[in-house]
């Protein structure tokens, strides 16, 4: 198949080539903001320029719903969507620049078997939202974009990507909160396991695999949302009308189900892990600190609760973790037992939506 008809096939249609100082611009903005965020030599700016600069790009017919920006590896080529100026894509080259660094190909066949954190060597494609979520994370981390407070199918959480996979970017920086960011930038760019060995090795092949299929599911309701939006916009029958829009509130409630589900894993895979790995006074502090930090990066719907009730339940058994080591009844470092200081601080959890700048509700 051509190389147009696959990209008729996905609804792009190409206009024209972008012109050559656009281009020029384009690597030399993308080679300036990597260098400034990696440290350490890490890139060189010559070969980041030059390596940006022989990408082809395109400005195309998108269709309404699908990314702004599109790279294509059968033709190492970017697709622009009509009517973006050259700050929009210069900032969108930023994630597409990622997947071209990221790709690896069969030398002889020119096939595409592994993408950052994704894998296209089994019968089925493993992590493609996984790897989304990163790549887009990175773009922004690059981009230094501020964190915002956003409410998408009834989910209130903060992000740094407010506008492109906000919902399965804030569940990938709740697993960078385990592992650490440098990690998945590492294995992300250059196409390994590193992250994935040491998030199973902390929470479990299981849960890996489990999220892995679960941002898939969020990410396919998501399309499916955006399909059945833009049949909306035709003629249709009151009957039809009725049918897709049920349909879209199944995948926003499919949406909303996943998201609580990966979340609510994540959290109790890692830290009930970690409760056997307490020995001293230190590590139940660092361990009770990172807990209640984690309210940060939570998503809260209406009666949400599990945090909460997960937290005092913890809570309970580090006092019963602290007597065992010292045969006291608290912590030393605090006049009152852990219990005690958690029900002085609830209100703040529970209040978790206050205070907020921002909200967009979908």
């Amino acid at each position: 198949m051509s190389i147009e008809k696959d990209l008729k096939k996905d609804g792009i249609t190409v206009i024209e080539k972008l012109d050559a100082l656009s281009c020029t611009l384009i690597a030399k903005f993308v080679a300036e903001k990597f260098i400034a965020f990696f440290p350490f030599n890490r890139f060189n700016y010559h070969d980041l320029f030059i390596k940006v600069s022989t990408i082809h790009m395109y400005i195309a017919d998108i269709p309404e719903g699908m990314a702004e920006a599109n790279y294509f590896y059968k033709n190492s080529s970017i697709y622009f969507k009509q009517g973006l100026d050259i700050s929009e894509m210069k900032e969108l080259t930023i994630h597409e620049f990622i997947h071209h660094f990221q790709e690896r190909k069969d030398k002889k066949t020119n096939v595409l078997y592994r993408l950052g954190l994704c894998d296209f060597t089994g019968i089925k494609v493993r992590g493609m939202a996984l790897n989304e979520a990163a790549v887009q994370f990175i773009s922004s981390k690059i981009l230094k974009k501020e964190v915002d407070t956003v409410k998408y199918y009834g989910i209130e959480f903060s992000t740094i990507t407010p506008s492109y996979y906000p919902l399965i970017c804030n569940l990938l920086q709740q697993m960078s909160y385990i592992t650490g960011e440098q990690i998945i930038i590492d294995s992300t760019l250059y196409s390994n396991d590193s992250f994935k060995n040491i998030f199973i090795k902390l929470c479990g092949e299981k849960t890996f695999y489990k999220i892995e299929k679960n941002l898939d599911k969020i990410l396919n309701a998501e399309e499916k949302i955006v399909y059945c939006n833009s049949k909306l916009e035709s003629d249709l029958k009151t009957k039809e009308i009725a049918n897709i829009s049920t349909i879209i509130g199944k995948a926003k409630k499919t949406i909303q189900n996943t998201f609580i589900e990966t979340q609510n894993l994540i959290l109790t895979s890692y830290f009930n892990n970690e409760l056997h790995n307490l020995n001293s006074i230190e590590n139940i502090e660092d361990y009770r600190i990172k807990i209640y930090s984690y309210r940060d990066l939570l998503g809260t719907t209406e009666g949400y609760s599990y945090f909460n009730e997960y937290y005092i339940n913890l809570m309970s058994k580090l006092d019963s973790i602290y007597e065992s080591i010292t045969g006291k009844v608290s912590l030393v470092p605090y006049k009152r037992s852990i219990l005690q200081i958690l029900f002085g601080k609830l209100s703040s959890i529970i209040k978790l939506g206050l205070g907020k700048e921002s909200q967009r509700d979908f």
